[in-house]
């Protein structure tokens, strides 16, 4: 699949699109259920990391969650554990024992490193150089203005903000249109590239920009949209 010929403005997520955390939250969780030999469905890692994508995009769970629990307290993130071992497969039965002592070791070993893949910054190099107006769109609750200049991603990107920086989050799509508004652009001629179905794809589909999934262990297999496979796809598809 091809961009259409009148794309000029490309716009990017930035965590699981061109950076990633190593070893993910998800990988640790599921070698600690490992190690306690709790059997999960073969299926159990898509889903459930389907099932993250799509709390984190605002949904209904997330904001039960933060009324009942407070926002990011001990008790929200241990019912958030629940839901993630819910939606690989555990009862809640199994799940009221086993909660707490997983939600120990994950604080005790997640400690994660970022990760580029090698092929994220000649990617973001060429297209740079073949003219197209770039920026990053976060759903960060802080800001990432040094942190793109660690990354080496500054001379890359016209722009880049945060949900933090204009108090909006994707999947609004009011967060796409302020990006479109920085890059002078509108959204017949602007895609977006995401990791996250529910608050990236979704999002910039309302927003009228096409939308474009970057879905390296096909975690979404049955959505109809643009996908790829790897950054650099983005190069061969133009």
């Amino acid at each position: 699949m091809t961009l259409p010929i009148n794309i000029t403005t490309l716009l990017f997520d930035l965590d699981g699109t061109l950076i990633h955390q190593h070893p993910s939250s998800l990988d640790v969780l599921f070698t600690i259920l490992d190690e306690h030999l709790v059997p999960v469905m073969a299926t159990a890692h898509r889903t459930t990391q389907q099932f993250m994508f799509r709390y984190w995009a605002k949904s209904e769970e997330l904001k039960q969650d933060k009324k009942m629990y407070g926002e990011m307290t001990e008790e929200f993130w241990l019912h958030y554990l629940k839901r993630k071992l819910w939606a690989a497969g555990l009862t809640e039965l199994q799940t009221t024992d086993l909660a707490p002592v997983i939600q120990k070791e994950l604080i005790e070993r997640y400690k994660p490193e970022v990760f580029i893949s090698e092929d994220v910054r000649p990617t973001l190099k060429t297209l740079r150089g073949l003219g197209y107006k770039m920026g990053l769109v976060s759903n960060r609750p802080n800001s990432i203005e040094n942190e793109v200049k660690e990354l080496g991603f500054e001379s890359y990107f016209d722009f880049s903000f945060t949900s933090s920086d204009v108090q909006l989050a994707k999947p609004d799509p009011k967060i796409f249109e302020h990006a479109l508004y920085l890059s002078e652009s509108s959204p017949e001629i602007s895609a977006y590239i995401g990791d996250n179905y529910y608050s990236d794809i979704i999002g910039a589909q309302k927003a009228g920009i096409y939308p474009i999934l970057f879905d390296p262990r096909n975690i979404f297999p049955d959505v109809e949209c643009h996908k790829i496979y790897k950054i650099s796809d983005l190069v061969s598809t133009i």
